[in-house]
């Protein structure tokens, strides 16, 4: 597998990969964190909004017709959501981090790319979001 991103390319979710040509979409996870710098932040938590993705060959699971060989995204979405309410960090590069680091916790995974929304952050001008996306691979 090449390395990814590309020397000044940029990570995108439909960049293919080699090793796992498919990919197992979550989007909108919605849980409740404390996560900040600002002690409120800290005090009062907010909703967080995740989006993974990984690159899976799924191509056994759909032979077979068999949840045990591809990536059960209910389970996933439930170690996401364990992450996300659970131990407080500053930044959400570091929570991102965490979640891609829990999606290749499955050994079928290649790639995650994680984007952490931080719809309610506290910013004194009218905004949608904020979000934070990271890509990881398997190290080889």
């Amino acid at each position: 597998m090449t390395a990814w991103p590309p020397v000044g390319g940029s990570p995108g979710a439909d960049a293919p990969s080699a090793a796992a040509p498919d990919r197992i979409v979550l989007t909108g996870l919605r849980v409740h964190g404390h996560h900040g710098v600002l002690p409120a932040e800290r005090e009062l938590g907010q909703e967080f909004v995740v989006d993974a993705v990984l690159w899976v060959d799924t191509r056994q699971a759909a032979a077979n017709d068999d949840l045990a060989a591809t990536v059960d995204y209910a389970a996933l979405a439930q170690t996401l959501a364990g992450i996300i309410a659970g131990e407080p960090v500053d930044l959400i590069e570091t929570l991102a981090h965490r979640l891609a680091v829990a999606c290749l916790g499955d050994g079928r995974v290649a790639r995650a790319q994680v984007t952490v929304h931080k719809p309610a952050a506290p910013i004194p001008l009218p905004f949608t979001d904020v979000a934070v996306s990271v890509t990881r691979d398997r190290p080889a």
